[in-house]
This record gives structure tokens, sequence and C-alpha cells, in this order.
């Protein structure tokens, strides 16, 4: 309301300036991500990755191969290379590729990560595993089971334990065990402790 000199009285309406909507965002920790993932998997894989996380875009969206790529491009993240180099020890392989160096099924070796005898690392929750190639891994297995080395099932009846509980023992090194990957029955071989007279 304006008031004049002379008494007069002037009404002017102005419109209030809004606050600006907020720009939509991928949240930083996404992006990270992101770029974490993008020097090992191509889009389609990091959008796989994502999705089992429950993440979604900034509009909310599950996220695709072309909304990785988006992502990428406008946060400039290089994009994954398979250079196809020989691996070399301590190199992370997938699944896959350490089964084909170690040359095991790849079944064979999901059940040993299992077990726990392979380490195994992942990039986020979620993301494929990987073996890191190592001396010490490859030494562990073996085409011939040692002589008097038995398998798993054999060695819990033996020594009157449960399953777990030797696979602890191997784990701690109380027990010694190899990886056999020939033959009809492939897996772990335990070697029992040798009898001790006059415990009793």
């Amino acid at each position: 309301m304006l008031r004049w000199k002379g008494g007069a009285i002037s009404e002017l309406t102005i419109p209030v300036k809004r606050k600006p909507q907020r720009r939509l965002r991928t949240s930083e920790d996404t992006i990270s991500l992101v770029r974490r993932l993008a020097i090992h998997y191509p889009d389609a894989k990091i959008a796989w990755i994502l999705n089992r996380q429950h993440r979604r875009t900034a509009r909310g969206l599950s996220f695709t191969a072309s909304r990785v790529q988006s992502l990428r491009h406008h946060w400039h993240i290089p994009c994954h290379h398979d250079t196809g180099d020989t691996p070399v020890e301590g190199d992370l392989l997938n699944v896959t590729q350490a089964a084909r160096e170690l040359r095991i099924a790849p079944s064979t070796l999901l059940r040993w990560l299992d077990d726990g005898f392979v380490a195994g690392e992942q990039i986020t929750p979620g993301a494929p595993w990987q073996i890191r190639l190592t001396g010490q891994l490859q030494a562990m297995l073996t085409d011939n089971t040692p002589d008097g080395w038995v398998p798993l099932a054999y060695a819990t009846q033996a020594l009157g334990v449960s399953r777990q509980t030797v696979l602890q023992k191997v784990k701690r090194g109380e027990l010694r065990a190899v990886l056999t990957r020939t033959g009809r029955r492939k897996g772990l071989r335990i070697e029992l402790p040798a009898p001790q007279d006059g415990l009793f």
C-alpha cells in the first residue's frame, strides 16, 4: 500500500518470490559406490548391485544399465574396461576367473568359499565375490590326496566331534588339510592326529 504526498492511496500486488525447488540429486553415497564399482564391473552389473541394495535414482526409479551410464557421464566416472591380461599372484578375480585359474568348477569354489577355506572379498554387500589369487591359495589345492588323509565326514566320526568343530579346527590350524580338485570326490581332505599311547 502506497500513500502519496497528497494523501492518495494506491494498492499494489507484488508476487512473493518462491523458494526454488530442491534440485534432484543422486545421493553422495550412491555416487561414491558407483565410482568404486565402475573400476571392476560394467554398467549392467553395477545396476544389478545397486538394485540388490534397494538403492534408487534421484527420481526414485530402479537402476538400469542406461541410467548407470548417464550417472557416470554426469559425474565423469570412467567406465570399466576388461584388459584381458593374464592374472598374476595377488590379483582379485571373480569366481569364474578364479575357478579357471585353479582348475576347479565354479560351484566347487563357491562351496569352499561358503565353508571359509577360501577367503573372498566384496566391494559392497550384494556385489559378486572376488577371490585373491595367492600362492598360499594355490598351495592348498592338490591333485593327489596325501596317504592317510581322510574326507571331512570320516574325520568327524574318527574324532567324535561335529562337522563344524572339525572345520573350525582346520581354520585355526589345529588340523592340517588340503583341497583336492580331482577324482570322483573332490573336497577337503584332513590329516588325523596320530594316536598318543599312554594317555589313559
